[in-house]
Formats: structure tokens, sequence, C-alpha cells
């Protein structure tokens, strides 16, 4: 069976082996014509629908050297299961402590299993502790290791980070400061599809998948590849040398903007807004990028040396190196007619996407500054002047050993505002910018503007809306950015409230205004909304949140009626949401149907095992039915996942209540308090408790 797949994969190889240099161009080629080459007319034939994925597999039978290297790029490495090779942690050092959760964490190897090991100390004794298996590394281990779990296709990033360029353990960047959501922080496709190749989704979920590929591969910036191989496979070839081949995108040959937006794709860090009807799959490369999605960013005053990890091609775009080749660029075109702005200044003339940054001559990145400043004169010196180079050594900071490396200068190492331990260079070239303010000044001074779309002039109301809602939600949660977003929403008719239904609805939401939700609801009237405008299945689930907003409304507002039907309608459109299950079955239970809040509840936790919110729910609903028992269990397994979670907590005191054990029921009541101080019905059941203690003999 050896000697036969052998056999076959070179018949295969030999079926695509086509020297792509041939000199006649297929029918379906367009030669060059820089006249026509603006990024809005090219058409390649992989934007098709038809066209499809082959697989980094099929691509490296053709172009074997090239893969070669490429799998040891940050790209080729972005993604893999969890294995010893992959991993760059140091696991003699790999205990650490999260002082505002009280949780100790420690990572080792068990066989060929990775393993977390999450506890917790009461002076030298372990009171509790959860083990869980790593299935997949995420980040190329240049600047750190990050850790994945899959539970039935949930993909949840886990409480351990290794930074690799100061080989130290960690929690997760976001995890810090009292925001360290263990093993529960969802990596939606967002996050994936930019960390990884395209993964298969599933659609009405948050964070399933059926399947992920391992590490970024051709096709992300090359386009799918399936109509190129089969032209080649078909014999039909494509003289490179003279023409275009319009059936996979050679980067190299677009214009200077849309080169910018297959590394914006992600490398453009940020408040990304997925435009109407597209979603994180739908750009190609070559086409447009605002046409799909819109990434924001905070604007403020004094805070210019600020910048985010993958901030690149934003930092690139403020500087005067950029900006003056961008012009000349455009203004007069490079004579070669297949690739009229080689010379322009893009991403591609530091980085060779092909090559890894470690294994690149550092040569090349002062060459490339040298291919512009290479003489002295009037309007600009450089460093390889005498004049120069003299004032430079006298200068602070300037020792001779930088002048051979430009960045160290006009690309400083600094760490971004968002990963902690981790440095990188600076991609807004400018001259050394001298730093008088103290981080505390510099706070003080910073001033928001607002937010700005770095890839797209203009955008309209509703998405600038949009971006503000989403800063606030999943950034910074500060209450201008809602002002901001209110003042683009218009509700003055029936037509602006149902235009802006999504938005408006999140608004309100995320204020607390929940009369106001139920008064858009009556004006638009409630079938309307349920049976023609909130109907549509997504990759984002935009219908599904609405719903599940609007039913959240209604609980508040105690209309359990209405908010039935809006939970049943975000459960339909967003089936793979254990959450919209949980509120779904919640509301069934306090309707009385406590068959349909059983079924909803095991549904639940079918799909995610470890979803302590359904546990504790479920829990609650046996004890008021009668069945402590089956709650019991319930609670057992959600306080193993999670000691702390207020609700268990709460429930688990209600049970030993039931059972008429006053005494370990203050204690978890105690617990409460202890953790959640603020919460307002634990100091009134303790004393209901003692008093039924006391009444007893317990206290």
């Amino acid at each position: 069976m050896r000697k036969k797949y052998i056999v076959a994969c070179l018949l295969a190889l030999l079926a695509v082996l086509y020297n792509c240099g041939d000199t006649k161009a297929p029918e379906n080629t367009i030669p060059a014509d820089p006249d026509s080459y603006r990024e809005d007319t090219l058409v390649y034939l992989n934007h098709s629908d038809t066209a499809k994925y082959v697989g980094m597999k099929t691509c490296m039978l053709c172009h074997q050297g090239i893969h070669s290297t490429f799998e040891n790029t940050g790209m080729g490495k972005s993604f893999e299961h969890a294995n010893k090779d992959k991993s760059a942690g140091d696991y003699k050092h790999s205990l650490i402590y999260d002082k505002a959760s009280d949780f100790y964490y420690k990572a080792y190897w068990e066989g060929d299993s990775m393993k977390i090991l999450e506890f917790r100390l009461d002076k030298k004794d372990t009171v509790y502790k959860r083990l869980e298996t790593v299935n997949f590394i995420i980040g190329s281990g240049q600047h750190t290791n990050s850790h994945m779990q899959s539970v039935n296709g949930y993909f949840n990033q886990m409480p351990m980070t290794f930074y690799t360029q100061q080989g130290k353990w960690d929690l997760p960047p976001g995890f810090e400061n009292g925001h360290n959501t263990r093993f529960s922080r969802k990596i939606g496709l967002e996050c994936m599809s930019c960390h990884n190749s395209y993964p298969e989704f599933v659609e009405g979920s948050e964070n399933k998948y059926k399947s992920v590929p391992e590490g970024i591969t051709c096709e992300r910036c090359h386009g799918p590849g399936s109509i190129h191989v089969e032209e080649r496979q078909t014999g039909s070839k494509v003289d490179t040398s003279k023409y275009i081949d319009y059936t996979i995108v050679n980067p190299a040959k677009l214009s200077i903007d849309a080169q910018f937006d297959i590394c914006q794709r992600c490398h453009l860090q940020g408040n990304a807004i997925v435009k109407e009807g597209r979603s994180f799959y739908d750009f190609k490369p070559g086409m447009k990028l605002s046409d799909h999605i819109s990434v924001f960013l905070p604007k403020y005053k004094n805070a210019d040396d600020e910048f985010i990890m993958a901030s690149h091609a934003d930092r690139l775009k403020q500087s005067a190196c950029f900006i003056k080749s961008y012009e000349k660029a455009l203004s007069s075109p490079a004579a070669n007619k297949l690739k009229p702005y080689k010379d322009a200044m893009t991403c591609i003339t530091c980085h060779n996407p092909h090559l890894s940054v470690r294994e690149t001559n550092p040569n090349v990145f002062n060459d490339a500054c040298m291919s512009c400043h290479h003489k002295g004169g009037k309007s600009e010196l450089s460093c390889t002047d005498k004049n120069v180079m003299a004032a430079a050594n006298a200068a602070p900071g300037h020792a001779p050993a930088s002048l051979s490396n430009c960045t160290s200068c006009h690309m400083p190492r600094s760490g971004s505002i968002d990963i902690p331990h981790v440095t990188v260079h600076d991609h807004y070239i400018r001259k050394p910018v001298k730093k008088t303010a103290s981080k505390k000044d510099k706070q003080a001074l910073k001033e928001f503007i607002g937010l700005y779309a770095i890839n797209e002039k203009n955008p309209d109301a509703l998405t600038k809306a949009r971006a503000y809602l989403n800063q606030y939600e999943k950034f910074e949660m500060k209450a201008y950015y809602l002002d901001s977003a209110r003042a683009l929403l218009k509700d003055k008719s029936t037509d602006d409230i149902l235009k802006n239904i999504e938005a408006l609805v999140q608004l309100y939401f995320l204020q607390g205004n929940y009369a106001k939700i139920g008064s858009y609801v009556n004006a638009i009237g409630a079938e309307t909304l349920l049976k023609q405008r909130l109907t549509k299945k997504s990759w984002s689930n935009e219908n599904g949140w609405t719903c599940y907003r609007i039913g959240e409304a209604y609980m508040e507002l105690n209309q359990q009626k209405q908010a039935l039907a809006f939970y049943l309608k975000a459960n339909e459109l967003a089936p793979y949401n254990p959450d919209f299950k949980d509120k779904l079955a919640g509301c069934c239970a306090q309707s009385g149907d406590i068959v349909s809040a059983e079924k909803y509840y095991k549904e639940a936790l079918a799909e995610n095992p470890k979803f302590t919110n359904a546990l504790a729910n479920y829990g609650f609903l046996c004890i008021s039915t009668g069945r402590p028992l089956d709650a019991e269990k319930l609670y057992a397994k959600g306080l193993v996942l999670d000691p702390d979670h207020e609700t268990l907590l709460m429930n688990q005191a209600a049970l030993y209540a039931y059972k008429g054990d006053y005494k370990n029921a203050i204690a978890y009541v105690n617990k409460v308090i202890k953790k959640y101080p603020k919460n307002p019905q634990a100091p009134m059941i303790l004393k209901q408790l003692q008093d039924m203690a006391k009444k007893q003999g317990v206290l």
C-alpha cells in the first residue's frame, strides 16, 4: 500500500508541474494595461464564489522552495496542535500566581499531553485544583505562545501564556488586573481567522468549529487556488514575465492600496466592524478591504508614542517615508507594466513574507532605507554622511553601533499598550523622539478625539455608531463611546428604527434602559420584528444577539411572555450559543414550563458540559422541583470547574438550607459575602439562616 501511495503522489505531482513561464497566455487572462491598472478594475478569477481553497500541500507540489522557507515564518508557525516541538515554554519555571483571583497556575507535560493545573492554597494546603489539557498552541513563539482548549468544538483561551522574549510565563493579555476569565474566554471567528487559515466555523455559534487548519497558509495572501491548479493541470500556462496570471493573485502586481489591504486584513488590529451582509470570510486578496471590514481605533492628542501590537500598517502610514513614497508612486508609476508600484513603499519593501524575519539578513532593512536615503543634500541628510555620523555620535543614545542599524533609532523597539512582556519595532518611522514626560503625566495629557477608521476615509453613520458600541462593549467601558453612538443613530421615525434596530437595541441594552428597547418594539411591532426584520442567520449572529437583548430587556421589565418569544427566536437563529439556551430555559422556568426549561438546560450542557451557568441554573430548577440529589450532582460538577461562581455558591447554600444543614449554608453565604461584597441578597439571606440556625440550636 505504501508503494501505491508514493506512485499516486508522483502522478499528482507530474500533473501539476508545468512551467509557469510559458509564452502563451490563456484566453481568460487579460494582458497588463497600465491605463487600466487600478484596484477597482482588476478582476481575478479566484474572486469567484466557485473558487475553492486547495490547501498548502497542493501549493507546495510546484512551489517547494517557497514552502520550505515559509513554514518557518511567524505566519507558517502561527497555530498548531499542542506538541513539544511547537512549544517554546520553559517548563522548569512555569508556576505563576494571580493575586486578584487567588489562583496558581502550573504548566507541564504528561507524556505527549500538555497540561495546565489551576489550584488554590490555604497556607500550604491545596484546597482546590482543576486540571485541563491544552489542545492547541497559538503564536509562532517569536513573541508568545498562548494556549487553547476545545470542548466539543467550542474553543476557549486558557489562562497561561509564555512570553518568549523575556522567557517567562504570565497571564495572557487581558487576563490581568482582576479580569482573569480562566478557561472561558471565547475564541471567535475574528480571532481565529487572523491567527490561522480559515477554519470551518459552525454558523449559529460564537466559538464552535467543525475543524481548524494548522497555520496561516499560501492562500491567505494569494487567494483560493483551485482555478489556478485546474489551469495548470489542463496545460494552460501564462508567461508571467509579460502577463498577469489572473487565476491567482500575486500581491506584488497589485496597486499600493491593494497590497496594503492584504496585510491590513490582520496587521491592522483594532475595532473591526464587518459591513452589512459580509463576514470575516469574504475578503480575498486583490479586493478592497473597506468593502468588507472597517477597522477603527481611538484617536488621542498627546499619545503619538502609544500603539498596539498588530498596528504595523497604521503606524507605517503615518510615516513621512510612506507618505512621500505614496505620492511619488501615484504621480509617476514605474515603467514596469506588471509592477508599476514596485518602487513604492509597502510592507514587502522590507519584509519577504516567504522568509522568517529571524532568517532575514539585517542589511535587507538598512538597504531598504538606503534606497532613498543614499546621499546627503540640502533637503535631507543620510546617516552615511560624515557630518551626520559625527553629530549622531555626539548625541545622547546614538552610539556608533546604532549607525549600522537604521531601525534602532528611527523604528525603536517599544512595548505595545495591549501585550505585556513584549517589545516590537514601532513602524512609525521618524526622527528620534526625545521622551520627557513620565507615563503618569502622559496619561493625564491624553485627550480623546474620537474613533477613526484606519482603512476607510468616510464610513457611514451606522458603521461609525456600531464602532463606538463595539469599543464600549469589547475594549473600554467609557460612557462617551455610548454618547457618540447615540448622536449618530436616528430614531425619529419607524423607518429610522427599522434601519438601525440592531444598533439602537445594543445601545440601550448597554445603558440598561430596557423601557426604551420596549418602546422600539412597540413602535414597530413584535410580529414585524420576529417574522420580517430579525430573521437572518449569519456568521456574526447579529439578528440573534438583537433578539437575545430584547428578551433580556423584557425579563428585566418582568414581562416573561414577551421575553420568551424573543429568546425562542434568538435560539432559532443561533442554536449553538449555550448562553442563549440557558436564558431561554430560565424564562421557561419562570413561566411555569418546567418540561421545556429542563429540555433547554440539557441541550446547553450537551453542547458544552463545562458551562457553569447552566449547571448552576439547572441545579436550582432541580431543587425547586423537589430533586435535591440531582441538584447536588450538578453543583458538585460546577464547583469543580469554578469554586468562586457566585450563583453556584448561593445555590449551594440554598441546597444545604433545603436539607436543614444551616451551618454549611451559612458557610457558603459567607464565601459569597467575602468574594462578592456587593451582592445585595447575601446579607439578608445570611441573617435569615442565622435566625433559623439559632432556633434549632446550631449556633
